[in-house]
């Protein structure tokens, strides 16, 4: 608990109405999106409204020893929001204005506690575009997408996160703070800090404030449903889309596992499918038409029972929302699942998906793949059973030797979702110890006294698996 003294503080820092100590609401923030996580309840909430709230918060941290947790919608699923070792959590709800979309400069000015999908209506009212789509675009906040570096179904042609980040205001554990990056397209004075801070799970400083690169909206968007009766003829349709001459916005596999799990959207897809691919191109309207009959030529080849081009916005709708849909049915069906976020060389997926498979049936657990095939991210939903006899162990042991296979693919153990709490004994295997032991340094030299986001990402002792 925190001394009167210390609340009274921070009480003066946000205000009495934006500072929580209560345990029935410190309860709240114990958890995230991630499965299975124990409950961590922080000593104390504040939802500063400013940076200076935010340093004045960090500089009374520091002299108290205390830990802060940056917190956005908390629909982390990797532990990144959780504290841990206790202290203060910042949830930063209150920093959500859009402070300027600038047409002229293709450019947004964004606090942290903007949800994603605003920032797309906004940027859309203007006739421009933000690729970045995370599946929780209508919840997650653009601080969160940049502490995860999140991606989407658009990554394949897009990209991710950092691509957008021209440049941030940054709250660091000192409590200064700092701009890094440029409002421009190019820069290169000095180290790329900016691009450092994306990704680092709040390890590094506080993001208060981002400028972020929009796009002109593309005239016309296509939709196509390419169904396969087996799933590995899918995997390698993917390959062979990426090598069409066409580059597809994105392309989204989903196995027969996840297809199952799907309420009745009017697909009627054949008793015999293994796996569909839902693609989309865009552009102008006629490379968009181009593009879709040339993606629909190469799943046919690639053996397709079916092709489906949308023939409208609404038919588009539909595909779509299946896609989404996965996720929150498998989680219908199952609550309790593990959902990694591996990503391996496209050439690679085949093998990946092949393997994930029989690993899973190897430790006799139900497995379900869906995700980003176009850039290689697979989402692997293990589905427990808790009424079978070690089931949980024998889930474990399947995420471990998925992380292997990855790895030895030249893949990486997730993509979009973190490291947080739940992937940290793992980062030695893909990175190697000398590059855990540079981060490690990275992390001493930007906050001394480990009060930023303290017991995330870098392995604990004793945890780490090289």
């Amino acid at each position: 608990m925190l001394a009167r003294r210390v609340r009274k503080a921070l009480q003066e820092i946000v205000g009495e109405a934006h500072a929580r100590f209560d345990p029935a609401q410190l309860a709240l923030y114990a958890y995230d999106a991630t499965p299975f996580a124990a409950p961590a309840q922080p000593d104390g909430v504040l939802m500063p409204a400013s940076a200076e709230e935010v340093a004045g918060i960090v500089r009374l941290a520091g002299a108290e020893g205390l830990p802060v947790v940056p917190r956005g919608a908390g629909t982390n699923l990797t532990g990144g929001a959780r504290a841990v070792q206790g202290g203060l959590v910042l949830a930063m709800t209150r920093m959500d204005r859009i402070l300027a979309v600038d047409a002229d400069s293709f450019q947004a000015v964004v606090q942290p506690g903007v949800v994603t999908e605003d920032l797309q209506e906004a940027a859309g009212e203007q006739g421009l575009f933000y690729p970045p789509d995370p599946q929780s675009a209508d919840t997650c906040t653009l601080g969160g997408n940049l502490a995860e570096n999140a991606g989407g179904p658009r990554a394949v042609k897009y990209g991710v996160t950092r691509q957008y980040v021209l440049a941030l205001q940054v709250v660091l554990a000192s409590g200064q703070i700092v701009r890094l990056g440029a409002r421009t397209l190019k820069s290169v004075a000095g180290y790329d800090l900016c691009s450092l801070m994306v990704g680092s799970e709040g390890t590094l400083g506080i993001i208060t404030e981002a400028t972020l690169r929009l796009l002109p909206a593309p005239e016309r968007r296509e939709t196509l449903l390419a169904v396969f009766e087996r799933l590995r003829d899918a995997a390698k349709a993917v390959c062979a889309s990426m090598r069409s001459g066409v580059i597809p916005s994105a392309v989204e596999l989903v196995d027969e596992a996840s297809l199952r799990c799907l309420p009745d959207l009017g697909l009627d897809l054949p008793e015999a499918a293994a796996a569909v691919l839902v693609m989309e191109v865009d552009g102008s309207a006629a490379e968009a038409v181009r593009a879709a009959g040339r993606l629909a030529e190469v799943m046919q080849a690639g053996g397709a029972c079916r092709v489906m081009r949308a023939a409208d916005e609404a038919e588009a709708e539909r595909l779509w929302k299946a896609r989404r849909e996965v996720g929150p049915s498998l989680a219908r069906i199952a609550p309790l699942r593990i959902n990694e976020d591996i990503v391996v060389p496209i050439a690679r997926l085949p093998e990946a998906i092949s393997g994930i498979h029989e690993l899973a049936r190897e430790q006799d657990v139900t497995c379900a793949c869906f995700g980003h095939a176009g850039d290689g991210n697979i989402h692997v939903n293990f589905l427990l059973q808790p009424d079978r006899s070690g089931e949980r162990e024998r889930v474990e042991r399947a995420v471990a030797r998925v992380f292997d296979l990855v790895v030895g693919l030249g893949g990486s153990i997730t993509g979009e979702h973190g490291v947080g709490t739940t992937k940290q004994a793992f980062l030695g295997l893909e990175l190697g110890a000398e590059v855990v032991e540079l981060m490690r340094r990275v992390k001493a030299a930007l906050d001394p006294d480990g009060i930023l986001n303290p017991g995330k990402v870098l392995p604990l002792p004793g945890l780490g698996r090289a």
